[in-house]
């Protein structure tokens, strides 16, 4: 999940958008998935405004999972403000300055969380010691990996999420492109549900779980949101599939209905 924008409770987010109650719905969505997934990745903007009581609110709110969370911030949190808060999450004790980085073994995949956070900037950064980081954790192990990211390092033709990107996305590249062991660059940010390449490995950005960026491909259209069916991403791995990731919607829809319902066989649940 991604771009969850908690407000104070009471406020909306950009006047119109009530995110603390969209994202309560996407967490029921997601305590309603079966199988039960094994843990929550939370690719950035966690919160609106790295407020303190938003961060109560994320963790009321993520207190209802019996599931690990892993949080990185995005550009409306803050690095020092998450950590503060969120001490007590996965990952955060073995990062404890500056930049908020570490690993995590989800089953038979590793988790690499990155830190694009750039303080009083919409825009990411790595920085040269997160990106060495980086190389020496991939360069340390051959386990199928997942890099979560707030900021995407491909461009989306988004003018104006573009422009507001990864600042760094060349030497990123350079780090991860000769380990095969990536397998996905988890991302937020843009508020749409986006894949591409990315130096040789793919990319998925997830939608936000409440209001989504127009999608406007025009040069340099207009910076609008919408509400377009919130959504999140699955990722599914096993040693025959690989990664294989699906989008799942958070609202419900009519259904599910058999494909042959014609056919004169009586299913569970149709004998009334």
């Amino acid at each position: 999940m991604t771009d969850l924008h908690l407000r104070p409770r009471g406020l909306a987010c950009y006047r119109v958008s009530d995110t603390n109650m969209l994202a309560e719905r996407a967490i029921r969505s997601l305590l309603a998935f079966t199988p039960k997934p094994d843990a929550l990745v939370i690719t950035g903007d966690l919160t609106d405004g790295s407020d303190p009581r938003e961060y109560a609110v994320a963790r009321e709110l993520l207190s209802r999972l019996d599931m690990p969370v892993y949080l990185i911030p995005g550009n409306h949190d803050s690095s020092a403000g998450m950590r503060e808060a969120m001490q007590d999450f996965p990952g955060f004790a073995e990062s404890r300055t500056g930049k908020i980085s570490y690993t995590a073994d989800i089953g038979d995949v590793q988790l690499i969380a990155l830190d694009t956070h750039l303080p009083g900037a919409a825009g990411g950064e790595l920085g040269a010691e997160q990106l060495a980081w980086l190389d020496s954790t991939l360069r340390a192990g051959t386990k199928p990996t997942l890099i979560a990211l707030h900021h995407p390092p491909a461009l989306s033709g988004i003018t104006h999420m573009d422009d507001i990107g990864l600042s760094d996305a060349e030497a990123l590249a350079e780090v991860i492109a000769p380990h095969d062991h990536v397998e996905r660059l988890l991302c937020g940010h843009l508020h749409r549900p986006i894949i591409a390449s990315f130096a040789g490995k793919v990319m998925t950005l997830s939608p936000s779980t409440s209001h989504q960026v127009v999608l406007d491909l025009t040069e340099n259209g207009p910076a609008l949101f919408n509400f377009e069916p919130a959504a999140y991403f699955l990722h599914y791995y096993s040693q025959r599939t690989g990664v294989v990731s699906h989008m799942a919607y958070v609202e419900a829809f009519p259904g599910p209905h058999h494909f042959f319902a014609d056919d004169g066989v009586v299913w569970p649940g149709d004998e009334a």
